[in-house]
Parts: C-alpha cells; structure tokens; sequence
C-alpha cells in the first residue's frame, strides 16, 4: 500500500514538474544541497581515472621518446651517409676533371686495402686482370702519380707507392726541364731528389712532373712540389726533398692509366717502318711533281719529232739490206 501511496505521489510530482514551474525553485535549492554530495560521489572515480591518466600517459611518453630516439639516430645515420656521399662526389668530380685532362684511356678503382707491414707503402684496389690491368701500369689521382702496379690478380691488383723505400722515378723540374731521380723516402709526405748538383738550378717550390725516361710513366704527369734545398759547399750534392702532389693517404678513388705498352723493341721496330713509310710516301710525292716541272720543257719537244722525221729516210736503205 506504501509503495502504491509513493508510486502516485511520484507521478504527481513529474507531471506538475513537467506542466507547471511551481517547483522550479524547489529543485534548484534541492541542487545547491546535493552538488557537494555529487561531487563526494564523483572524488573516487575522477581520482581513479587521473592515475590511470598518468600512469598511461607517462608510459605512452616513454614510448614515444624511445621512438623519437630511434628516429634521430637513423636521421643521424642518414645525414653521415649523406656527408660521406656528398665527399665521394666531389672526389669523383675531382677524378672526371683530371681524367679530362689525360690524353691516355684511363680506368677508375678503388682503394680496398692497405699492406699493414708499416715498412711497405702498398695499397689493394678493387681492380685486376678482368679489367685489363697490367703489370707497371702508373696509378694517379686527382691531383698527381701514386705509383705503380707492381701485382696483377684476377679482380684485384696491388700498387706500390712513389713513397716507399724501393721505388724511384725520373722527374724534372716543370720550370726548366732539369732531371732527376726521386726516390720514396718511407715517410707518406716526403721524397728525397738524389745526385742533384750543388749548382744545379732548382728551389723552393719547383713542380717536379714525369719526365717519361724509363718508359714506365707517361711524361708530363705531376708527381710532387719541392720542400727544402739544402746546399753544403762541402758536398757536390744539394739534399732536396719534396712532397708528393698526390694525397697518398688520403684518396680513395684512384685512376689507373692505360698507356703504350710496347716494349722498347716494339717501339723501335714500328718507328723504323713508320720511318720508312714516311720515306716511301716521300720519295712517291717527290715523283709526283717531276711531270709538271717536264710540262715547261713542252717547247724543246718538237724537237725530238725532226729526229723522228729523218728516220724515214734511212729506213729505206734498211729495208734494201734486208732484201739483199
């Protein structure tokens, strides 16, 4: 009965609520006294929803950290790729620039490896015998002569440098055309110029080039610059020193030269046919203008036809003898 009572006491109540704004201001003092035990009854689960907050957000942040760590750092990679890219670039820039300038048909390698014997200025390129290299062939970079071929395997081949102990090249002085003999010193930075005379006319700054004696290097390429001269009066030699042009310990990409690969013999050989080629050619072209220089020696020629025309007498009496 109660809860019947209730029941229509609380449907009376919606529907004069609903109708009529009689207990408008009722409900709202009734709000005023309930809101502090509305927001009693929300503490607990906004507390509980700002822990959750924080704990996920701080692990989402660490997450995300750890992410943008990885980020930079495969940005960082990248941006070394580039810089190492961009180096190799300029380096191959270098090489097509002085590969223009070669008259001779070159080829481009790389450097793989280095003897670690620390007596021995060696380096291993990435080229061999299946790219045509051969034994003595000159090696350069960009800015001068590193050395030699001195080992041909299938794909790689290993070259000795101007620098080490057991190699020498003839050079002379770009200035003058004065020769030497430049010899490796052991130390990557230095060559050493022997039986150069006291009085002999070079200084300080010289450029020292290949002057092809030996025919092992093709003259003309740059091979160091001149350091110190020291003369002694004492001696009959100056001590000169140079440092190679050549960035020995330092470049990457190398060209190897392909250039004649004749022997002496050959070379003698082919000169003297060339020679007497050129001397048949000549002596061809010589006959040639002989007729013209006959053609104003044209008016003497009528000549020879009386001569011809004072046979025919004779011929008669020949032709007599033969009857008898």
């Amino acid at each position: 009965m109660r809860l019947l009572v209730l029941t229509v006491l609380s449907v009376a109540l919606m529907v004069v609520d609903a109708r009529f704004d009689a207990l408008k201001p009722l409900r709202s003092q009734l709000g005023q006294v309930l809101t502090p035990l509305y927001w009693l009854a929300e503490r607990p689960v906004r507390l509980w929803e700002s822990v959750g907050q924080r704990f996920s957000s701080r692990d989402e942040l660490i997450a995300e950290n750890e992410k943008l760590k990885a980020e930079a750092l495969l940005l960082q990679r990248r941006l070394q790729k580039l810089a190492t890219l961009t180096e190799q670039n300029v380096r191959l820039r270098e090489l097509l620039n002085s590969a223009a300038l070669v008259d001779e048909q070159v080829l481009v390698g790389e450097l793989i490896g280095i003897d670690p014997n620390p007596f021995t200025h060696r380096i291993l390129i990435d080229k061999g015998e299946k790219d045509g290299v051969t034994l003595g062939q000159p090696v350069l970079d960009a800015l001068g002569l590193m050395g030699q071929v001195v080992e041909v395997m299938p794909y790689t081949a290993r070259v000795l440098l101007l620098t080490d102990t057991t190699h020498s090249i003839p050079v002379q002085v770009n200035r003058n055309g004065l020769r030497a003999i430049a010899v490796g010193t052991g130390n990557p930075e230095q060559l050493e110029l022997r039986h150069v005379a006291d009085t002999a006319d070079i200084k300080e700054g010289d450029l020292l080039v290949s002057s092809g004696l030996g025919q092992r290097f093709p003259a003309g390429y740059p091979v160091a610059t001149v350091k110190e001269v020291i003369h002694d009066s004492g001696q009959p030699f100056a001590v000169v020193r140079a440092v190679p042009t050549a960035r020995l310990n330092r470049s990457r990409y190398l060209l190897l030269v392909f250039s004649d690969q004749r022997t002496p013999e050959q070379r003698a050989v082919d000169a003297a046919l060339a020679q007497e080629a050129a001397d048949r050619e000549a002596a061809q072209s010589g006959a040639a203008p002989q007729p013209p220089a006959s053609q104003p020696a044209a008016p003497p020629a009528p000549a020879s036809p009386p001569r011809a025309a004072s046979v025919p007498p004779a011929a008669p009496a020949a032709p007599a003898g033969g009857v008898r």
